[in-house]
């Protein structure tokens, strides 16, 4: 900065009989020489380790403390993953109920009934179709409403905020209304379902993403979203859409590693149930996003007076690479210059019942035994029907029936080679039950 220009923009008043003096700083190269000798070097860059606020931390943390961060925050994760197997485990089984798939079946017999009641198949659907006709009407899901005093100016302000939100709902966010549709079927079946609410800067807009439960992984102790110290969100994504974050700054720009596809259960059942499967050898990139409380070297909370650490954890977003175990970005997850440094939600968790713990309880808890019994006792229908109309039994050695390879049809008469005696002594049929 030269010092005419600094002498333009400072206005001073000097009195006449004031032997006041005037100092400016003197620039020399990269540093400004102070009066007593000092010398500022860049006094327009930030020298810190603690960067700009919304800067990726990851970028100024050095690679030891990252790998270290990184391996504790996998660690925490593989727990917290199988302290919810049985939880995973009933909810798979229940999507047996479903019946998608028709199930081939050899026993009791063979070509024994595989049909499944659609009790739990057609509460699903209604309530979908319910839930959505209420959340998502032709007229937009935002509704307004004034809090105090109403006058013209605030009706009218309300009503402009309703339809731009109901527009950028609408059209801008292109994506809500698959989302949301999608995690109406999922929240009936599991109990729980998620919505990720963010703004993506490569979209350059607010996102609003369904998650399932499956993806969503939290410490055993969690009751609720806003208390529970670590969430692990699962992402699985393409190379090019993480070539995309890197080069506009969102992650680092290292490389990652691809790995197998290892579906969890629920995946591996929504593929058998879609009837799809995973090529051979296939790969794809998985992160893990911790949403985490952690007290970092160089960022500590610091008390206000003291200026020394508290040892207080803060919030943090934290990506890492499972392939390679490299984390891709760490930013702060409260806003600058809030002295509580309040955690900010991106997930809205959605519970159909509230369960017992952390997840809710959904149709396959509450209708999944009926829906076993009903199941069982359609099939027994059926396959007495069939028994009833084929019967099975035995017959004398010496019978011949001419191709009884070949099962009767209706109104035929078959040719029999019958030793003496009456045909009716040769036969004996199984009893049956008549059917009600």
């Amino acid at each position: 900065m030269a010092i005419e220009k600094v002498n333009e923009e400072i206005d001073l008043e000097i009195a006449p009989d004031s032997a006041q003096e005037i100092s400016t700083p003197m620039m020399e190269g990269d540093a400004m020489m102070l009066d007593d000798g000092s010398a500022i070097v860049n006094p327009a860059e930030d020298t810190s380790m603690e960067g700009a606020f919304n800067a990726n931390l990851a970028e100024l943390i050095p690679d030891d403390e990252l790998e270290s961060l990184a391996g504790g925050l996998i660690s925490d994760y593989e727990y917290d993953k199988d302290a919810r197997g049985d939880w995973l485990k009933t909810y798979t089984d229940g999507l047996d109920l479903l019946g998608f798939k028709y199930e081939d079946r050899s026993k009791p017999f063979a070509g024994a009934t595989g049909v499944t009641h659609p009790l739990l198949a057609e509460t699903v659907t209604q309530f979908q179709a319910q839930a959505y006709k209420e959340l998502l009407p032709p007229e937009g899901p935002i509704r307004t409403q004034i809090v105090g005093e109403i006058n013209p100016e605030i009706e009218q302000q309300s009503q402009r905020v309703k339809e731009f939100m109901n527009y950028q709902i609408s059209y801008e966010m292109e994506e809500y209304d698959q989302e949301l549709d999608q995690m109406l079927f999922h929240l009936p079946l599991a109990g729980s379902a998620f919505k990720k609410v963010y703004y993506e800067s490569v979209r350059g807009r607010a996102v609003s993403k369904f998650v399932p439960a499956e993806d969503v992984v939290m410490p055993y102790v969690s009751t609720d979203m806003e208390s529970c110290e670590r969430v692990t969100h699962v992402i699985k994504t393409m190379g090019n859409e993480l070539r995309k974050k890197q080069v506009s700054g969102m992650y680092r720009d290292i490389d990652v590693t691809m790995s197998q596809v290892d579906n969890n259960d629920a995946q591996t059942k929504y593929d058998e149930l879609d009837g799809i499967s995973a090529p051979q050898n296939a790969e794809d990139i998985v992160l893990l996003e911790f949403h985490c409380d952690l007290d970092i070297p160089g960022f500590e909370d610091k008390d206000s007076q003291t200026g020394e650490p508290t040892g207080i954890k803060l919030p943090y977003v934290v990506t890492v690479d499972e392939g390679s175990g490299k984390v891709l970005a760490i930013y702060r997850n409260y806003r600058e210059g809030d002295p509580l440094r309040k955690k900010i939600q991106y997930f809205v968790h959605y519970k159909f019942l509230p369960g017992l713990g952390f997840y809710g309880f959904g149709l396959i808890h509450m209708l999944g035994g009926l829906s076993r019994t009903a199941t069982s006792a359609l099939r027994q229908l059926i396959d007495a029907g069939t028994l009833s109309n084929l019967p099975a039994g035995f017959k004398a050695r010496g019978l011949r029936v001419r191709d009884d390879d070949q099962p009767l049809q209706p109104g035929e008469f078959r040719d029999v080679d019958a030793p003496g005696g009456a045909v009716s002594y040769t036969h004996l049929t199984l009893p049956t039950k008549r059917i009600v």
